[in-house]
């Protein structure tokens, strides 16, 4: 009997690493990591991964560094993981690397930025193009005759922000907007470098009549973005300078009650992140999945705002 019981003990204890090698595991890979905007697709990760019960790692270059991106896929794929979702820094540069993943057997699709020459099998994220026309809509909106504007992008090779750059164009210089000279500005997904460049820029320009960034870099230093906007109060307290900025991040949210902005076009990467591990699942389980999943827009005013602070 003792011989029969030591017998079974072994056979768990065998059997217990061997049943946690099974937990699926899913990366979610975003531009970077000191970027708070990802940490709500983060956080959408992790609460549906719990619920499915997988795990979700998280893991991205600290900072906006395609290069630094290559390499972390890289080493996801000698893990083994399960799947990669990721928010491609490089559109072309990752091909090659996704191209890596698939030959190793693991699923990948990307979210928030996409690499549509790659492998990938689906991409889930904002319809970057019609944000892009939202910013310039919801300028127009507060603005409708044509002057001049400024835009700020991350990286010049972001599919997603050359996306929204394509979009407000249409909008705007086919409503007979004009561009300032020197924008788009590209402050690397840097916050400090994002505030900088727009005060350089209405500096170069002290008559621009709209600032319209096609992501929310500035506003995630929230002191330095408010410092931006107080000396150039005048002009924005005036009317003569309008402020469309996107994304709803909550820290954003309370620098448009407090009147720093006059409207925020917003995407859901939460959202993102509890849809990302659905569609890594149902490769998983070799189902098809769409090849595009759009999680939609919030355009936020101060109307509006205290519902999305709630």
């Amino acid at each position: 009997m003792k011989r029969i019981i030591l017998a079974a003990l072994a056979a768990l204890a065998m059997a217990a690493p061997a049943a946690a090698q099974q937990k699926l595991r899913f990366a979610i890979v975003p531009k970077a990591m000191n970027n708070p905007y990802f940490d709500l697709s983060r956080d959408g990760c992790m609460k549906r991964a719990k619920e499915l019960g997988i795990e979700c790692i998280y893991k991205g270059p600290i900072e906006h560094e395609p290069a630094g991106q290559v390499q972390i896929i890289q080493d996801l794929i000698t893990q083994r993981v399960d799947g990669m979702a990721i928010s491609v820094s490089d559109a072309e540069a990752a091909i090659h690397v996704i191209k890596q993943a698939r030959d190793a057997g693991i699923n990948v699709i990307t979210f928030d930025a996409d690499s549509p020459k790659s492998a990938r099998q689906a991409y889930v994220g904002t319809d970057n193009k019609e944000m892009g026309r939202q910013l310039g809509r919801e300028l127009i909106k507060r603005k409708p005759q044509p002057g001049t504007f400024i835009t700020q992008s991350g990286g010049p090779a972001a599919e997603n922000l050359n996306e929204r750059l394509a979009g407000l164009y249409e909008v705007l210089k086919g409503a007979g907007w004009k561009e300032v000279s020197g924008s788009p500005a590209y402050c690397n997904d840097d916050s400090a470098l994002a505030n900088q460049q727009l005060s350089d820029l209405v500096t170069a320009n002290p008559n621009v009549d709209a600032v319209v960034p096609v992501g929310g870099w500035a506003l995630f230093a929230p002191e330095a973005y408010k410092s931006f906007v107080d000396a150039n109060k005048k002009n924005y307290e005036s009317g003569k300078l309008a402020l469309v900025m996107p994304d709803t991040l909550k820290v954003e949210l309370e620098l448009l009650r407090d009147g720093y902005a006059n409207v925020l076009v917003g995407q859901r990467p939460f959202e993102m992140g509890e849809k990302a591990m659905d569609i890594l699942m149902a490769l998983k389980k070799g189902e098809k999945v769409q090849d595009i999943t759009y999680v939609g827009l919030d355009v936020v005013t101060k109307d509006n705002v205290a519902e999305f602070l709630k």
